[in-house]
C-alpha cells in the first residue's frame, strides 16, 4: 500500500478547500494564501478550476489543510531552476587555435 503514510490519501480538493473556508473565511484564506482566485470574487467552484489545474497553488493550499489540522508536513520539494534552453557557452578554452573547438561536446 503506498499511500499508507499519506494524510491526504482520499480526501478530496473540494473538501479541503470547503474546510479551508469555513475555518478561516475567503478574507483571511486570501491573506494566508495570496492567490487571485480567494481574493477576487472567490467562490469553491472557481478556486477548485484553478487549483486542478495550478500545482503550486494547490500543493500551498494542501500545506496550509496539513497544518490546519495539525497532521503531518511533506518535506519540502526541491527548487528546480528552469532552463532557457540555450546552449551554455564556455568561456575556459583561453587558445584561439581550433584544437579546442568543440572540446566540450566531444570531450577531446
Amino acid at each position: 500500500m503506498t499511500q499508507a503514510n499519506n494524510p491526504l490519501h482520499g480526501m478530496k480538493l473540494e473538501t479541503i478547500v470547503t474546510e479551508l473556508v469555513d475555518k478561516y473565511g475567503w478574507e483571511e484564506l486570501g491573506s494566508r494564501i495570496n492567490i487571485r482566485c480567494f481574493n477576487d470574487n472567490p467562490s469553491i467552484k472557481s478556486s477548485l478550476k484553478f487549483l486542478r489545474k495550478t500545482q503550486w497553488a494547490r500543493d500551498k493550499v494542501e500545506y496550509l489543510w496539513l497544518k490546519t489540522n495539525k497532521l503531518p508536513l511533506p518535506a519540502p520539494k526541491p527548487y528546480v531552476e528552469k532552463s532557457d534552453n540555450k546552449p551554455a557557452t564556455s568561456t575556459t578554452h583561453t587558445n584561439k587555435s581550433t584544437a579546442g573547438v568543440n572540446a566540450d561536446i566531444w570531450g577531446k
